[in-house]
């Protein structure tokens, strides 16, 4: 019975009602041994927390249990979860359509917003530790919006006891405001304190992965490092191909995580190398699999969570046996010591998932019963044994495992993989950062062919422009042109990371993908336009304002809500060079302004008025 049918069958029952300001709220599922008691609190911020509590006598599996409501659907049109990629319409009640999270996917919140990205529900769980399930839904038949989330939508081990919260929160405020209020809970009250992110961690970055795949060299690795680092780039992550001679793609061949000879014949010196070219070095471990060319499938072969997966190249590990966790751990800080590397990809968590012969699976050598806590020890382990041999050490993960939970672990949050796309790679980007608080967020690897147009090309950065760049292109292979934009680009970006990393994070019209996003600081505005030709820029203005063009349009329209007074105008095309430099008194009013494609213009603020508005 899949998690519909269980709450088809159990619509009727309902075990425990609640009660808040504006909503009845019951919970539903099979009658168990469990009693149920729940406590409304009205916040000074005007959220509303529901404190909830179930216990039983005796250890029992919990039962799959459904917080069930209803809204007026009133000014209220679009909706946002971690994994909604492009679709941010109320689906109706029997698509079934949501999220599911639990500590290595997604995080448990649900947005309801009006077109104007106006909050007018966002409900979330303090528990982002354990599965769960969050759906809206419009009826058809009452115009009511049903909220739903589901607990226990894996199978848990016995307990007697279990409480979490609920909150609720309708302030009319911009939705990215609120969820950033969610994000401050999970860390403050939910016990997911985030990992620190050194420098590093908020620099650009070369990746092999879309340059090169599987077929690296040491030699031109090297150089093509000696050009990132010219360029602004401070780290190298070496991808999927190191562990391996076979170029074929998939993961039969990973498991046993030894450097193959053929590739780098002397792993370590070519680590060195690196680091004398000043860049640190990241290595990608796909963490749950093992192939079953290794040496490591007969050692756990006993102990996949997928045994019954017939016919397949490679398998998940159980993290619940110690022997894996363990075997994982030395393997990481092995790696480490032998190679004095300075940070790990660590990919695919988000793959430690039940089958279903392993779901009910308990003891027979596993120490914990519960996979999610299971992840979390092996996670916590690896954290503390780096950091105790590299204090600085970088740890990337990427969408779907980028909830409040992950941030214990990881400090580089990336976009999900969408090579040469940049319309996914800027919603992905801004996504990520909604639910990421001050953990730096980057974007995925960006690239686009080499006979593209440099303006083409620089739409990839441009897209991508408040995350850390990663690049993952042939630098020695870029023509002339690619490489000044790369370099404009990347010369820019570091220059005002202060504000498009931890300024104020703006990003408008959800609805519509995020047109415009803008970031602000007390001294600096950067504004970005990725649609159409208006961009508004509200409020004071502050002494540096810039404007980048994503778009393919050489004008755009720019509106001051208030009087920015004189400034100096200068624009640049996207291979940095000046095009214009004049004085001009501005006005709160809008003002046409020729910018390329991929350009930016920047204002700054002068002292006194006395020229002529152009």
């Amino acid at each position: 019975m899949n998690l519909k049918e269980k709450f088809l069958a159990v619509h009727e029952c309902v075990l425990h009602t609640i009660k808040t300001e504006n909503f009845i709220i019951k919970l539903l599922g099979e009658p168990s041994c469990f009693q149920f008691e729940s406590n409304v609190k009205l916040l000074p911020s005007g959220r509303e927390q529901i404190e909830f509590q179930m216990w039983s006598d005796t250890p029992a599996r919990p039962p799959v249990l459904f917080f069930f409501w209803e809204m007026k659907q009133v000014d209220t049109q679009l909706s946002w979860h971690p994994n909604c990629g492009s679709r941010r319409n109320i689906p109706p009640n029997w698509a079934f359509d949501g999220v599911e999270c639990k500590s290595s996917r997604n995080a448990p919140l649900l947005s309801l917003f009006n077109i104007a990205g106006e909050n007018r529900l966002t409900f979330y769980l303090l528990d982002a530790l354990n599965s769960s399930f969050i759906a809206v839904g419009v009826s058809e038949e009452s115009g009511m919006v049903e909220c739903l989330i589901s607990l226990f939508t894996e199978t848990m081990a016995p307990l007697t006891r279990y409480e979490t919260c609920l909150f609720l929160d309708q302030r009319s405020l911009l939705y990215y405001r609120v969820l950033a209020d969610a994000v401050d809970v999970w860390a403050a009250q939910g016990g997911f304190s985030p990992m620190e992110a050194p420098q590093h961690a908020r620099l650009p970055v070369y990746s092999t992965w879309y340059s090169y795949h599987q077929a690296m060299e040491p030699a031109v690795l090297e150089d093509e490092c000696k050009i990132a680092k010219a360029m602004g780039m401070e780290a190298i992550i070496v991808d999927d191909g190191w562990q391996t001679t076979d170029n074929s793609r998939g993961y039969a061949y990973c498991g046993d995580w030894e450097v193959t000879q053929e590739k780098f014949p002397d792993f370590k010196a070519h680590v060195a190398r690196v680091h004398e070219i000043g860049l640190k070095y990241v290595v990608w471990f796909s963490v749950p699999f093992v192939g079953i060319y290794t040496k490591a499938h007969q050692q756990f072969k006993d102990m996949y969570l997928d045994p019954d997966k017939e016919q397949a190249l490679w398998h998940i590990l159980d993290p619940r046996f110690p022997e894996v966790r363990q075997y994982l751990l030395e393997l990481y800080t092995n790696f480490t010591e032998e190679y004095d590397i300075d940070g790990f990809k660590l990919d695919f968590i988000d793959s430690f998932q039940f089958s279903s012969t392993t779901e009910h699976s308990l003891g027979e050598g596993r120490d914990i019963d519960s996979l999610a806590e299971a992840i979390d020890r092996l996670l916590t382990d690896v954290v503390a044994a780096l950091k105790a041999l590299k204090p600085g050490v970088l740890i990337e993960f990427r969408q779907r495992y980028i909830g409040p939970v992950m941030r214990k672990y990881g400090n580089m949050l990336r976009v999900g993989d969408v090579p040469n796309d940049f319309q996914g790679n800027r919603v992905g980007m801004v996504d990520v950062r909604l639910l990421a608080g001050n953990t730096p967020v980057h974007a995925d690897m960006i690239m686009w062919h080499s006979e593209d147009s440099v303006e083409s090309a620089a739409m990839q950065l441009v897209h991508t422009l408040f995350a850390v760049p990663q690049i993952s292109v042939r630098l020695e292979e870029m023509p002339e042109s690619h490489h000044n934009m790369l370099r404009f680009y990347l010369n820019f970006w570091r220059e005002q990371q202060d504000v498009l990393l931890s300024g104020e994070f703006m990003p408008e019209e959800p609805g519509a993908l995020y047109p415009v996003v803008q970031a602000r600081t007390g001294e600096k505005l950067i504004a970005a336009c990725y649609s159409g030709r208006l961009i508004d820029l509200r409020g004071k203005m502050p002494k540096e304002i810039f404007v980048v063009n994503g778009t393919l349009n050489d004008e755009l329209l720019v509106n001051f809500t208030e009087d920015p007074g004189a400034r100096r105008l200068q624009i640049w095309d996207c291979q940095g060079e000046l095009l214009q430099e004049i004085e001009v008194d501005f006005y709160a009013e809008p003002y046409m302004i020729a910018i390329p494609p991929a350009g930016v213009l920047k204002l700054t603020e002068m002292k006194e008025r006395g020229f002529l508005s152009s």
